[in-house]
């Protein structure tokens, strides 16, 4: 079956031991979004991830979703100024991270690290794919060899992202004696209590799990030498703000407090200006990160919606695929349907418990399965590295969500596809 793409007309107290990871509501209200649906983070207690309220249809221009030649002409290169032999890295360690494919320091990494070795408070301004997970983590990985004493909490948005930093830092740190443990919603709070109770020089975990720790004594943060605000955009627009204050406001001022984002809110910069010291910052964000992206819609009737998704993934260089559908019930669907037309698909939402979302997960990176059909959860939190396409078989609620979604093709240097449903 052939597809058609064309430009359509233009469209019109404390909370339970299960406690998971929804935002506080006292004095921490979410952003109202166009269809009035606040995004979950993936970790609430009743499962969180993407959806489940009623979804109206968002009203979009459909030509934002058309840019079939995008800008190709070549970057000025970016010359590092260091390598990480240079950066007067523990030189055990030094060897240890270029054997992990890492050779010259993407712009993010040569900026940031010797600011935050030299103790620096810092903002990062940066996109997915740009390196900057490594970039907080080289840096306090060796303050940490330096002085064993030494712990650093780091927050994220969803639990798929933090679960993804500590598995970059096992990667970095593989023949050395530094531990951690993930603290996340949507799973079982005892075992991480258990990995609590040795010491950690890394908690990684989300703001409502991490928080109900706190408060429960679990996790004593008198001792943390460094914060890392991770996402802090997207942690921010997830109704986190009160959370993070509260977490901040129980660290110690003399820390060294780390801020990565894509963008820079009002409520980032008040939390800027009251938790950080003469921090620096360093942009390194493309000049237009949907430029680097071929978009384009596929429109489809009332009854060949499926018909012809089925038809594109079945095309080879179709070659490893993430959906976006709006509602879970939808997402978990689809995934099925497109499973029994012979495309071996996996899908990831809120009604999945923590180790089947992560089981699909892996399925999708290890290209056991070519299709991960998601909600909105796995815009941000997911990174899975050589996506050929993404797909909005349902339209995102704003503008802002699609430049999320579509932002998990084309990583780094990489170019790739983003297609959007349209009805004719």
């Amino acid at each position: 079956m052939q597809t058609k793409y064309s430009r359509p007309a233009r469209s019109g107290g404390r909370r339970p031991f299960s406690g998971g990871n929804t935002p506080r509501s006292g004095g921490g209200a979410p952003r109202r979004f166009s269809n009035s649906r606040r995004p979950s983070s993936g970790g609430s207690r009743h499962g969180g991830g993407g959806g489940g309220r009623r979804h109206k249809t968002p009203t979009f221009d459909p030509s934002k979703f058309i840019n079939t030649n995008p800008q190709t002409e070549t970057e000025e290169v970016y010359e590092a100024k260091n390598r990480f032999t240079t950066f007067g890295l523990n030189d055990r360690f030094a060897r240890e991270i270029v054997a992990t494919g890492l050779e010259v320091p993407s712009p993010i990494q040569d900026q940031v690290i010797p600011l935050i070795l030299d103790g620096h408070d810092v903002i990062g301004l940066a996109e997915t794919g740009t390196g900057k997970t490594a970039a907080f983590l080289i840096p306090l990985v060796e303050k940490t060899l330096r002085d064993y004493s030494r712990q650093t909490l780091i927050l994220a948005p969803t639990r798929e992202l933090a679960i993804q930093i500590e598995a970059e830092l096992r990667k970095l740190t593989s023949k050395e004696r530094i531990y951690s443990t993930v603290c996340v919603g949507g799973t079982s709070m005892h075992p991480q209590v258990r990995a609590l109770r040795r010491k950690n020089h890394f908690v990684i975990g989300t703001p409502g799990r991490v928080l109900d720790l706190i408060e429960r004594g679990y996790l004593k943060t008198e001792s943390f030498n460094a914060v890392v605000l991770d996402e802090a955009d997207r942690m921010l627009d997830m109704g986190f703000i009160t959370d993070i204050r509260e977490i901040l406001k129980s660290t110690p001022k003399e820390r060294d407090t780390l801020f990565f984002s894509a963008t820079i809110t009002d409520d980032a910069r008040k939390l800027v200006n009251d938790f950080m010291k003469d921090p620096k910052t360093v942009s390194v964000k493309k000049k237009d990160v949907i430029n680097s992206i071929k978009q384009d819609v596929v429109t489809h009737g009332h009854h060949n919606k499926f018909e012809i998704l089925s038809a594109l993934l079945k095309q080879p260089e179709f070659a490893r695929v993430i959906i976006f559908g709006a509602m879970k019930h939808s997402v978990e669907k689809l995934a099925i349907e497109l499973t029994a037309a012979g495309i071996k698909s996996e899908s990831i939402h809120g009604n999945k418990s923590h180790p089947q979302r992560q089981r699909a997960l892996t399925s999708f990176k290890s290209g056991r399965v070519q299709v991960l059909v998601a909600t909105d959860v796995a815009a941000r939190g997911i990174h899975v590295d050589n996506v050929t396409h993404v797909i909005n078989y349902d339209l995102p609620n704003t503008f802002e969500d699609y430049v999320h979604r579509i932002g998990r093709t084309g990583r780094g240097s990489k170019r790739g596809i983003a297609l959007t449903f349209v009805a004719a």
